[in-house]
């Protein structure tokens, strides 16, 4: 028996006990006469003593050659700790080692195993399995465990079934780049590993499966951010029989759950706002509604004078920023730079403070007089004190970058608490967009959303005009989730791949295995996936997800401890019959 206890467990109920310990040794401190050691494992850590007058010389003298990070196993007994620490679970005892053994011996680790370490990320990345030792991000990975045990749980209470579903599939044109994988059986044939189980799912509802749910690796080649991974992990799910409001219904319920289980946080409303309002508000379609500072349009108060930078923009927009009408010259122009930069892109800002004696002062006092400001507080709802940021040009790039400014305001004003959580739907998103290098439509979702059926009589004149049986839910400024209303009709399947520019010959032979299945029957069927990675890293308090990631990859998309990708040998190019042409 390796260990009786753990290292998180005794406390002085079990004084006098005789205990056996095993885990790393954190840290030693060595006195001369008497040794303490900090013995260290996944439940938290105990100290060992080790007295010249009480142990036996041969064991005391071993226990002088421990170095960080070596595992060892000890016997001995539950003593009362002389100077007790009352921020250790075990701080009132300490082990007095009767036995000692060293299971493995380690070398001095790159950076040191402590919550506040020494280590960069690279070099964290490298060495990911020493940096699993560390709390923050053990913590962060039984954070990760906690939430998904509680989606179970729930989806499970609901009747739904997990079912798994292929990673080898058939490649789609459609979506981001797939990742694919060459078959030696079928040679110059390619698996390509799933984006979303998004058919099979539709497949099992077909089947009669009724609900579905699945906690899935996905797999996107693409370009990454912080908060991407080329591979990442959703929750997965479908019903049939259901429409929109079933399905928000059901996923607001496990929200709930999640927030009440997780952060003990009792969450009543789930606003409910339309892709055009959000875009229109906020400039995006995952806006944060933690705070205010909601987009006020301008053109009819500011146009028409004699300003011709508002006069040729197709939107002038601005936000009132509570408290910031004490900003100084030096940060207004500091923010005037930060929206300049290519990153936001415009080309300058017109700023107006709100003075508590009711007056405004502009940076376009020439053109504006005072009732015109007002008219200005009015629409953006600005009070005393508070300081108007307005920009203008093309209407959705203002947009986007009056939404970048409004992000950065509230991480400044401390606007984003990490511990507040405000979600809410989006619905009613176009079912299209125009892509003007192709110059043909793509789905804004994906080719299986079904239209809204009120709008269907658009698809022979207006496509673009038509609304999406979609909904998205936004948590905190995240997109945390979304899905549709799917087709289950065969004709109009076969019309929206006519729409999205597939020929009949394309469409079946990509698609064939789906329009047939419907020809035996298809419910009408929904359904919804959560990115499990950044709802867990954001009800852990955080923006990015790679401490969520047992081992994540890099911003290249490479996992720098093993080393991938990496090339393969020849002898395995030429069983796959691939031949590389890299210049």
């Amino acid at each position: 028996m390796y260990r009786s206890h753990n290292c998180g467990q005794l406390n002085a109920s079990h004084i006098n006990t005789e205990v056996t310990l095993s885990g790393w040794v954190q840290k030693s401190r060595d006195k001369g006469f008497m040794i303490w050691v900090d013995l260290r494992d996944r439940y938290g850590i105990t100290q060992l003593i080790f007295d010249e007058n009480r142990s036996e010389k041969s064991m005391f003298e071993l226990a002088k050659t421990l170095g960080r990070e070596f595992v060892i196993q000890v016997k001995g007994k539950v003593i009362e700790r002389e100077s007790k620490n009352a921020n250790m679970s075990t701080g009132d005892i300490e082990i007095l080692v009767s036995e000692l053994t060293i299971l493995n011996s380690a070398i001095t680790p790159p950076f040191t195993i402590e919550n506040e370490t020494d280590g960069g990320e690279d070099i964290r990345m490298k060495y990911r399995y020493l940096d699993i030792r560390r709390n923050p991000v053990k913590e962060s990975l039984l954070f990760r465990h906690k939430v998904a045990m509680e989606v179970r749980k729930y989806l499970s209470n609901q009747d739904f079934c997990e079912v798994e579903t292929p990673y080898l599939i058939k490649s789609t044109p459609e979506g981001a780049r797939d990742f694919v994988v060459p078959s030696r059986m079928n040679p110059g044939q390619f698996y390509a590993l799933p984006q979303s189980p998004q058919t099979f799912k539709q497949l099992l509802m077909v089947g009669g499966m009724d609900k579905y749910f699945q906690i899935v690796k996905c797999f996107r080649d693409e370009d990454l951010r912080a908060d991407r991974q080329p591979e990442f992990t959703q929750i997965d799910c479908e019903m049939a029989f259901v429409n929109q409001e079933d399905i928000l219904n059901m996923f607001e319920g496990l929200t709930r759950h999640l927030l009440k289980e997780i952060k003990g946080i009792e969450v009543d409303k789930f606003p409910r706002i339309t892709y055009d309002y959000a875009m229109k508000t906020y400039g995006n379609d995952k806006p944060d509604i933690r705070f205010g500072m909601e987009f006020g349009e301008l053109n009819t108060v500011a146009q028409h004078k004699d300003f011709p930078v508002f006069n040729s923009a197709e939107l002038v927009v601005g936000i009132a920023v509570p408290g910031a009408g004490e900003y100084t010259r030096k940060e207004i122009d500091g923010l005037i730079d930060w929206v300049k930069r290519p990153q936001v892109g415009a080309s300058g800002m017109v700023y107006v403070k709100c003075n508590e004696d009711g007056t405004y002062k502009s940076s376009v006092d020439k053109f504006y007089d005072q009732d015109d400001l007002s008219n200005w507080a009015k629409a953006t709802g600005a009070k005393a004190g508070d300081m108007i940021f307005v920009l203008s040009g093309p209407a959705n790039k203002t947009r986007a970058q009056l939404s970048a400014l409004r992000m950065e305001l509230a991480t400044r004003l401390g606007l984003r608490k990490p511990d507040e959580f405000a979600p809410l739907w989006v619905v009613d998103f176009p079912l299209l967009e125009w892509d003007e290098e192709s110059e043909r439509y793509h789905a804004m979702h994906h080719p299986f959303t079904s239209p809204k059926p009120e709008d269907l009589h658009l698809i022979t004149t207006e496509p673009g005009k038509i609304r999406a049986n979609a909904y998205d839910m936004v948590l905190n400024g995240n997109e945390i989730g979304g899905g549709s209303i799917r087709i289950h009709d065969k004709d109009l399947q076969a019309r929206m791949f006519e729409l999205l520019g597939f020929s009949k010959e394309e469409a079946e032979n990509q698609f064939g295995f789906l329009m047939s299945a419907f020809q035996y029957g298809a419910p009408p069927h929904g359904g919804l996936a959560f990115g499990l990675d950044r709802l867990v890293a954001i009800l852990g308090g955080q923006e990015t997800i790679r401490d969520f990631i047992a081992f994540p990859k890099n911003n290249s998309g490479r996992d720098v401890m093993i080393d991938a990708p990496s090339v393969i040998d020849n002898k395995q190019l030429d069983e796959l019959a691939i031949q590389l042409n890299i210049q």
